[in-house]
């Protein structure tokens, strides 16, 4: 049995339809990330969960017991804002000590979940320190720990590491798999950051205009994108559209160019089609045969470090290329490449 399950789940403020039939089985110990662009519905299925919302319709199973009618407080959740909300004027063990003496907990207990919290945090020298005096990172720490320390049976994280910079961002990735891995909690974790959600999830749920559009594990749902929304919002990607020829797995582009695939076409009425390919299933120079094959002109060059981000285009259709630094790969702007890759690199999207 799933430690959550949410069945249909919709929520309408006003006029605006802000999830629509949300469906969702979440295993005990997993940590899951809702994804999606800002309006997209991922925080408004997070606040439905923690009880702030209410759903228009559907139903939330918490642990073998509905609650979308309970009160926040009554659901055994663990909830880490992006804004942190410790309270100003309290120490840091009585931020973490709060919610434990709100549930009436023993004074013994209490002093030992918050050292217990504290030690899995990392901040043991930091307990009577006041949260103006601890960096953007620790105070994120003790968000966490407030949120662990009750020992809830899931934990609801809405994009905690947003106000970060870019390096405590990447550490706090680290900390979280860790205190995760230590834990075992179930954990839904809210971003817009394709990255974090690639780095620290066990599945992710991509959102998009109120609607779940794909669950699936962060390489499946990279490399296997059951929607077009879904293509283009994780990862670099080049999308080519065309439409099919008489075999399945054949498209042909507006240039009258042929291209393979090894799994066949979505296709619409129109008989419409489109293939995904990403920026490191491209090679340069000449073909082998079987393989797929573009003329590029080049309007880019962006150094990343090991790598080139060549950015061209053919017949009008933007091409993405990530190849290592080679004598191979440094092609000038304005020059024109060939770029090929392997039918089982092309994957078959909805047409738009």
């Amino acid at each position: 049995m799933s430690h959550l399950h949410l069945r249909q789940v919709s929520k309408r403020f006003g006029a605006v339809q802000a999830v629509i039939d949300a469906t969702l089985q979440v295993q005990a110990g997993e940590f899951v990330s809702l994804l999606g662009p800002s309006g997209s519905g991922k925080t408004t299925t997070l606040m439905m969960i923690a009880g702030f919302e209410e759903p228009t319709a559907g139903s939330i199973e918490l642990a073998g017991r509905q609650v979308e009618h309970v009160p926040p407080n009554q659901r055994d959740i663990g909830m880490v804002f992006q804004n942190y909300a410790l309270f100003p004027h309290l120490s840091i063990a009585a931020n973490i000590a709060f919610p434990l003496k709100v549930r009436g907990r023993p004074r013994a207990e209490t002093e030992a979940a918050v050292r217990g919290a504290l030690a899995l945090v990392g901040l043991e020298e930091m307990a009577t320190r006041l949260p103006r005096q601890l960096s953007g990172g620790q105070q994120q720490r003790v968000a966490l720990a407030r949120a662990l320390g009750y020992q809830p049976t899931l934990l609801l994280l809405d994009e905690p590491l947003s106000a970060l910079d870019k390096n405590l961002r990447e550490q706090m990735q680290i900390e979280l798999r860790r205190i995760h891995r230590q834990v075992g909690i179930t954990t839904l974790y809210v971003t817009h950051d394709q990255a974090e959600a690639m780095t620290l999830s066990d599945r992710i749920v991509v959102f998009n205009r109120g609607r779940i559009e794909q669950v699936g594990a962060p390489l499946e749902v990279y490399a296997r994108p059951a929607t077009r929304f879904a293509a283009g919002f994780i990862g670099d990607s080049t999308i080519l559209d065309g439409t099919a020829s008489t075999a399945p797995t054949e498209l042909r582009l507006p240039d009258g160019t042929t291209l393979h695939t090894a799994q066949p076409l979505h296709t619409n009425a129109t008989g419409a089609a489109s293939l995904l390919i990403r920026p490191e299933d491209f090679h340069l120079g000449e073909p082998p045969a079987g393989a797929n094959a573009l003329p590029v002109q080049v309007l880019s060059v962006l150094n990343l470090g090991p790598h080139l981000l060549l950015i061209g285009q053919h017949a009008g259709r933007e091409i993405r290329i990530r190849t290592p630094v080679s004598p191979a790969a440094l092609a000038s702007e304005g020059s024109t490449i060939t770029a090929w890759w392997l039918p089982a690199k092309s994957w078959p999207i909805p047409p738009a």
